[in-house]
């Protein structure tokens, strides 16, 4: 089963970041944060990957190209060129890097990726968005049903700190890890072949009249994650996930 990753978006709301690099490489722990995200399907088995690519889509390009060979200890013959490579850090990943154009909104990149899903059957995601769901209750759940489409429900991370006050007097001051209230997109969908159909154009946003429609029609159904889930969408959210991965309490962090 394909896993299809968004990542070809402007992250325009970490432009301190993107200025210089497409979102889904901006690191967290010395490892873009979209190997994070493939490193957590390959946890349970998906490991052949549909890279929708964008802005500064090359970038991604030269890391996967070259990633066999930086992960690992090298020796260079000055005499001829050649290069031996000593220990690299395998991963038995196959991933497709398909071009969807600079401004192609979220919907438009997946239509565009039709030929490369085979399968009846995928998952997909955005590439800046980490979480420990688990994809194989995920996938049972979206096969227990008759629908087109699964989404992950998620509860939204609290942004500020939470202050309780008595009158003028604080009485309790912590940052909340997620918020009680709600639920909202948290992206890893399974999806079937057919919701392609529910895309009229480049300038379709997945998250607007595809998904829209799909629920009207009760074609939707929500798996409901009560775990982590953390988007990267700002700086204090990159510090976030590099403070868990630094201290070691990173939920989605897995066994190389």
């Amino acid at each position: 089963m394909r896993v299809v990753i968004l990542a070809g978006g402007l992250g325009t709301r970490l432009s301190e970041e993107t200025i210089v690099r497409p979102k889904p490489m901006v690191e967290i722990g010395g490892h873009p944060i979209l190997w994070h995200i493939m490193q957590w399907y390959a946890h349970f088995g998906f490991n052949e990957f549909v890279v929708a690519l964008g802005y500064k889509g090359e970038q991604i390009k030269e890391y996967f190209l070259n990633y066999y060979t930086l992960s690992a200890d090298i020796s260079i013959s000055l005499n001829d060129g050649s290069v031996t490579t000593h220990g690299s850090k395998r991963k038995d990943w196959t991933v497709h890097l398909i071009d969807t154009g600079l401004i192609t909104m979220t919907g438009g990149r997946l239509a565009r990726l039709r030929d490369w899903l085979p399968d009846q059957t995928f998952m997909m995601t955005y590439g800046d968005g980490l979480s420990n769901v688990d994809l194989h209750s995920l996938l049972s759940f979206h096969q227990s049903h008759s629908r087109l489409a699964t989404v992950t429900a998620v509860r939204p991370p609290a942004r500020f700190g939470n202050i309780e006050l008595d009158g003028d007097i604080v009485t309790q001051f912590a940052e909340k890890s997620q918020s009680r209230e709600g639920w909202i997109n948290g992206g890893f969908f399974v999806l079937d072949r057919k919701v392609l159909d529910y895309i009229r154009s480049d300038s379709t946003s997945w998250e607007m009249d595809p998904l829209d429609r799909l629920s009207q029609e009760k074609q939707l159904a929500v798996y409901r994650h009560n775990g982590f889930w953390q988007p990267m969408d700002t700086l204090r959210e990159k510090q976030i996930l590099e403070d868990l991965w630094q201290s070691n309490k990173a939920p989605w962090k897995v066994a190389e």
